[in-house]
């Protein structure tokens, strides 16, 4: 066979490997390992979080510590709106902390919405946020730390378009109270990027396309269907998509995805706990985040819940 063959067949198998692993999360996410969950007010509300800690906890063989430190009002390019009420946090100012501290083996990391900061587009803060990601994302492989993006969600016009609350182009003003109507496309060219970096981390997870799939056939039966009230921040129905989505790509030859209420209850009662300590422990620049208990002290009461799930399994 030819050299030159032999050696681009072997690229090319290469190539196919590569392609593989970066596509499946498979072999991501293993018994013993601590999960950090970066992102906004959704990641801070966390809903999808403690449904994913409840299916792990349902998995006998997979003990893992997930640990949920989004920020409301946080962005990762550093861009925050005039008429904000205070500068938007960004992650990058706590961000050295947070890994230092936590020493996570997984960090899932979902940023864009406030990115965009409630404007048309614009390649100025486009660029914003490509470079407060890729420098989020250097600082997760330096730990050597396993780094999963997930696309920005949608913005859902409806609820703020039935309220007269949504903007056009030719505004002079946006602002998170004064959105532009067409920002989904806004945050379509966010997730189409974040899409992009698939060969350049561990895995990207879609979540914009489940979740808009969705509204679309429920809206089919329902013109009015929402699962968000303002069209930013989801409701426990999206969250637990949004966990499935996730379930599904991490565990893709696991155990039927399913959710037994009693645990997820308790998961979320420890989620918010550890949360809220993590937060207060490692410091931000978010004003009225409800403070945590000491970091020891947090962690006996998450124990305690730990064990009220064993008991029910």
């Amino acid at each position: 066979m030819n050299k030159n063959i032999k050696g681009f067949l072997g690229f090319l198998l290469l190539w196919i490997s590569v392609a593989t692993s970066i596509g499946n999360g498979q072999d991501l996410i293993q018994t013993g390992q601590r999960i950090l969950f970066l992102g906004d007010s959704n990641t801070y509300a966390g809903h999808f979080i403690s449904d994913l800690d409840a299916y792990f906890h349902q998995q006998d063989q997979l003990e893992l510590e997930l640990l949920n430190m989004g920020l409301p009002s946080e962005t990762c390019c550093g861009l925050s709106e005039p008429d904000h009420p205070f500068p938007r946090p960004t992650v990058q100012e706590r961000s050295d902390r947070v890994l230092d501290k936590t020493k996570p083996n997984v960090v899932i990391c979902c940023y864009g919405m406030n990115d965009g900061i409630y404007h048309p587009f614009s390649e100025n803060r486009f660029k914003a946020y490509q470079s407060g990601m890729r420098e989020l994302i250097k600082k997760i492989k330096k730990i050597n730390a396993k780094v999963i993006l997930l696309t920005p969600p949608p913005f859902d016009p409806l609820p703020l378009r039935q309220k007269n609350k949504l903007v056009p182009k030719t505004s002079k003003q946006f602002a998170w109270f004064l959105i532009y109507e067409d920002y989904d496309s806004v945050m379509k060219s966010y997730s189409d990027w974040i899409i992009s970096l698939k060969q350049e981390v561990d895995l990207v997870i879609d979540i914009r396309t489940p979740v808009s799939e969705f509204l679309n056939e429920k809206r089919k039966s329902n013109p009015a269907f929402t699962m968000s009230p303002d069209g930013v921040h989801f409701n426990q129905q999206c969250h637990r998509l949004i966990a499935r989505s996730i379930a599904k790509q991490l565990m893709p030859d696991g155990p039927k995805i399913s959710f037994n209420t009693k645990i997820t209850s308790i998961t979320a009662k420890k989620m918010n706990l550890l949360r809220d300590a993590w937060l207060s422990e490692t410091g931000h620049k978010r004003p009225g985040v409800k403070a945590g208990l000491p970091l020891a002290t947090a962690k006996k009461q998450a124990a305690q819940y730990v064990a009220e799930i064993q008991n029910l399994k």
